[in-house]
């Protein structure tokens, strides 16, 4: 925001009338008197969704439990970068969990005709409303969605492989189960290998190096992952740009 010459103001919930017992929807009335766009991170969906639905103003979803749309941007644009021709014909391989960046990740790269494998455990693939989404975008954009539990299935022949933590945020309880779960769906040297020589390695950070990703392969030249990180900087000043009005209001007025 500072970038494209506007103000930014940062709001915790210990600046917000939300902890005094406020609702989301008066929260969303009293800041759209107040500001021209509302970036919001939520651990719930349905308070993002609530929080939209009572703005007069454009509601970007920084994060929540289900969607993680504004990294999506961000990994696209990474892709976009490399491949020129762009995605048609392209498969990104997704290997870990069904969590709130893949629900975005299949939608999103179902919208711009990028195929997509994903090798997630059974029980943690995304909900079927998710998975209906994003057949029907891919169904119009002439791209697949495909569902492995063999990473190594997935990721042969991938023009790009992709990871994220094995414990999201609010999983922490159930670290321990999870770890073991997922062991196996790490991207390393030898997953590295099935794919295409010129294959991209994309993370969406923070990583637990050891875990879902290894030292050699995120630190290695097939790692677009710290473009990927800089990417964030300038697709949320595309989001921006593309959502703030072209005449501001006066503020006197």
């Amino acid at each position: 925001m500072n970038d494209l010459g506007g103000h930014a103001l940062y709001l915790s919930k210990h600046d917000l009338q939300l902890g005094r017992g406020e609702t989301i929807a008066d929260t969303a009335r009293v800041l759209s008197r107040y500001v021209d766009v509302i970036a919001y991170r939520a651990f719930h969906s349905a308070d993002m969704q609530a929080l939209a639905r009572h703005a007069s103003v454009p509601v970007i979803n920084a994060l929540d439990d289900r969607e993680h749309p504004c990294q999506v941007v961000a990994d696209l644009l990474t892709l976009k970068e490399r491949w020129s021709a762009g995605f048609r014909n392209r498969t990104l391989a997704y290997i870990g969990d069904g969590n709130n960046v893949f629900n975005s990740l299949v939608q999103g790269a179902a919208i711009v005709g990028l195929n997509v494998v994903a090798a997630i455990p059974e029980k943690y693939r995304p909900p079927d409303a998710i998975v209906e989404s994003a057949n029907r975008l891919a169904a119009a954009s002439g791209s697949s969605i495909q569902f492995e539990t063999d990473p190594k299935r997935a990721a042969v022949g991938a023009d790009a492989l992709y990871t994220d933590v094995w414990v999201s945020m609010g999983d922490e309880a159930q670290r321990e189960k999870r770890e073991q779960d997922f062991r196996g769906y790490r991207i390393d040297a030898e997953l590295l290998r099935l794919a295409k020589p010129d294959v991209w390695v994309l993370h969406d950070l923070p990583a637990h190096r050891g875990l879902e990703i290894s030292d050699e392969v995120m630190d290695g030249p097939r790692a677009a992952i710290w473009d990927q990180a800089e990417n964030r900087l300038h697709a949320q000043k595309a989001i921006l740009e593309a959502l703030l009005p072209a005449h501001p209001r006066d503020p006197r007025a």
